[in-house]
């Protein structure tokens, strides 16, 4: 019995090689990639065309974090949006502090009975000077400049 091999076809207006049968795998990779990078940064574009960090809103510079009726004393009030905390110890006195927690960096999210919570650990801040009341925190919460004009209330 005798095999027989056809051979291919020898026109050269029919392909052969990897483009007979498409791209070859090492062009569909690179596309497959370049696709990704440009997916990549067009999500870390901004689209307001600004510089600023993650978590500084548009209250810096000036522009009005909240009214002096808004931060109840004895308490505060949590700015989440600016990482920022505003408390009113006494009538009339105004303080700031940073709402990320000195431990492991969690947000606080509480202002109760004269303290500042953060719910990650259980620490607790006082509303006077942002120091430590409750562990496991060992390092107090760095105030923030904030202003006072009237009865409105902004980052410095």
């Amino acid at each position: 019995m005798t095999v027989s091999q056809e051979s291919a076809p020898t026109d050269p207006s029919v392909p052969t090689g990897p483009t007979a049968l498409g791209p070859c795998r090492r062009s569909v990779v690179a596309a497959v990639g370049a696709v990704g990078i440009a997916a990549a940064l067009t999500a870390c574009g901004s689209d307001d065309g600004g510089s600023q960090p993650a978590g500084n809103a548009s209250a810096a510079g000036g522009d009005a974090l909240a009214k002096t009726s808004d931060i109840p004393e004895g308490g505060g009030k949590i700015f989440a949006d600016q990482g920022v905390v505003v408390t009113q110890p006494k009538k009339g006195e105004f303080k700031a502090f940073t709402a990320t927690c000195t431990h492991q960096g969690c947000k606080v999210t509480k202002v109760e009975g004269g303290t500042i919570d953060c719910p990650c650990h259980g620490s607790k801040f006082s509303i006077e000077d942002g120091s430590v009341k409750n562990p496991p925190a060992t390092q107090p919460l760095p105030a923030k400049q904030i202003k006072v004009s009237g009865d409105s209330i902004s980052l410095a």
